[in-house]
């Protein structure tokens, strides 16, 4: 889901309207997005009048723009979806309040996605999408207030607002949404909510196609940017472990999080041998024909298709260099593998691990690998049971990957991909890490506020297995708040086109943080899981993992000896215990 239908042209590349067409054909279709810009967001630093995002001569600023690699008129990928930036400049127009316009927009896919944010409070409103059939299907579109709202779930957070009284040391934000579409049908054009209240700002769309030729085999979430290193001119080759395999290759990088571009001279791709060797001379990656690229702050750059045969249950070296000076990266902290950082210099093309001398147990920056052909990807949605917290180092036993194993030896069912996106400690409803900058925690934001970029961007997604809920009743949360988070995930999941498959939460009685309380409220979040209300089948993980004895505990061979981690016995039985019947999609 990494590509688009239509992705919107500039404002300056548009031809001119031949003449007397221009009313008609608006009022048929509606118009170009930005031929419908009326308002100003972006101001130039120092210069307090020529903008007036909100009303009240307050801007975002052309310099933290430009320094998070925003500039006017880039192509960016964000959480999935591919948007054209406005060509702002002073005075100049840069994205339009939403009161009833009708943007043309065209091309068929999974969703619509819309990079927005509001003024004067959180903005929401219903509008209408046509179809090229004449149908029509009416929508919600929401966004959250570019100074008070969430870090979590933005696309990018500037360092300052632009007033009139001068720069102010406060945080700007704009969001990506995304809106499912009739997948059967040709959108044709939008019509946008009426202004009803505080004002929601849209500056890009696109359409989101789908990719049936890419399967997804291997994922790691974003789950922190901590301190690294600092590493300059080095490069990193990072062990991941292939579920499906194909044809050809593609890989995914990762800039979530950051505030600042990141730039990557040169990237390669082999199957590894040994350590930091590969079977053989490792193949060069491209990335727009190009040998390297800048990732902007908060996006994502996936490389061009590349003809390579890739093995099913294999290990892949993913190498790639970093030119410049890096102190802090987003990354995937619990990688369970052990990988690689070389000397000075670009050594992505070497076949020998000699130059490798440091070694990593996080994969920083790289977030999927996809195959060509296959019959698509399930997702797992996970805390740190799924992200394989005390297993062995290398020996690929989390959960899906056993749970991959066992639909590469069948054919009951076609032999997806599976996508790991567990994140240890993570929750579904409240942040660990704060959504933004350096921390060393790296708990991850909230499933609600990854959900968007961890499950419904990932490739050729069919189904969602939501395994989730024990840390947020172990620090504190009500059974009725993490049930409705978790049937929230279900309602924007499905609404996607996508299966979900919920699981009960597993017994931990005897970890310091399950109490009597604490087990009343996993108790009653798991009896509202089994009625099955708004999921498409229910996984009762805590019957297969609890301890017939004592229901409330992990059954002893299935307790890593922390009582909350199964041990890998434990994991196999979650893997063995899945219907594949219920993957089908």
């Amino acid at each position: 889901m990494w590509t688009t239908a239509a992705v919107l042209a500039c404002f300056l590349a548009l031809p001119p309207w031949p003449p007397g067409t221009a009313r008609a054909e608006s009022a048929a279709t509606g118009q170009p997005l930005e031929r419908l810009y009326d308002n100003t967001a972006v101001g130039v630093d120092g210069r307090p009048s020529g903008a007036g995002f909100d009303g009240a001569g307050n801007a975002l600023s052309a310099g933290d723009l430009a320094a998070a690699g925003w500039t006017p008129g880039r192509t960016l990928t964000l959480g999935g979806a591919t948007f054209t930036l406005p060509r702002y400049a002073p005075g100049r127009p840069d994205n339009l309040v939403a009161d009833g316009q009708r943007v043309r927009l065209t091309g068929r896919g999974s969703s619509l996605a819309l990079l927005v944010a509001a003024t004067g409070g959180p903005a929401t409103g219903t509008g209408t999408l046509r179809y090229r059939d004449g149908s029509r299907q009416s929508f919600t579109l929401g966004a959250p207030d570019w100074r008070t709202g969430p870090l979590g779930s933005k696309a990018v957070a500037l360092p300052h607002v632009n007033s009139p009284g001068g720069q102010l040391t406060e945080q700007a934000k704009l969001y990506t949404v995304s809106v499912p579409l009739e997948r059967r049908r040709a959108l044709a054009s939008v019509e946008l909510p009426r202004d009803n209240g505080p004002d929601l700002h849209v500056f890009a769309a696109s359409v989101q196609s789908e990719s049936p030729d890419w399967s997804g085999s291997w994922a790691a979430a974003t789950s922190g940017q901590p301190a690294v290193g600092p590493w300059a001119d080095r490069s990193l080759r990072l062990v991941v472990h292939t579920s499906a395999g194909g044809p050809r290759v593609r890989v995914r990088l990762d800039n979530t999080f950051a505030s600042a571009p990141v730039d990557i001279g040169g990237a390669s791709v082999a199957v590894q041998e040994s350590g930091a060797t590969a079977a053989s001379d490792p193949r060069p990656l491209r990335f727009g024909g190009a040998t390297g690229t800048r990732i902007a702050a908060g996006a994502q750059a996936l490389s061009d298709p590349l003809d390579f045969e890739v093995p099913a249950d294999s290990n892949l070296l993913v190498s790639f260099h970093l030119p410049g000076t890096v102190a802090s990266a987003p990354l995937h902290q619990l990688a369970v593998q052990e990988s690689y950082l070389s000397e000075g210099g670009d050594h992505t093309a070497e076949r020998t691990g000699e130059a490798y001398t440091g070694t990593l147990t996080n994969w920083p920056l790289l977030a999927g690998v996809d195959v060509g052909g296959g019959p698509g990807s399930v997702v797992v949605l996970g805390d740190s049971i799924t992200d394989g917290e005390r297993t062995t180092a290398g020996a690929n036993r989390r959960w899906p990957d056993l749970l991959a194993d066992r639909l590469r030896g069948q054919r009951e069912v076609p032999r997806y991909g599976v996508l790991n996106q567990g994140i240890s400690a993570n929750r579904v409803l409240s942040d660990r890490y704060p959504g933004d900058g350096v921390s060393t925690d790296t708990g991850g934001v909230s499933a609600l506020n990854r959900l968007e970029r961890d499950v419904l961007a990932q490739t050729s997604a069919r189904t969602v297995i939501l395994f989730m809920g024990v840390n947020d009743v172990r620090w504190g949360a009500r059974a009725d708040q993490v049930s409705a988070g978790l049937r929230e995930i279900a309602a924007r999941t499905r609404a996607r086109g996508l299966k979900v498959l919920a699981a009960t939460i597993a017994p931990c009685q005897g970890e310091s943080r399950c109490t009597a309380q604490v087990e009343a409220e996993r108790a009653a979040v798991n009896a509202e899981l089994r009625t099955g209300a708004g999921f498409d089948a229910v996984l009762d993980f805590d019957a297969v993992l609890r301890d017939p004895a004592n229901q409330a505990r992990l059954a002893p061979a299935y307790d890593s000896g922390d009582h909350l981690h199964p041990s890998e016995a434990g994991l196999a039985a979650l893997a063995d215990s899945v219907e594949l019947g219920l993957l089908r999609n």
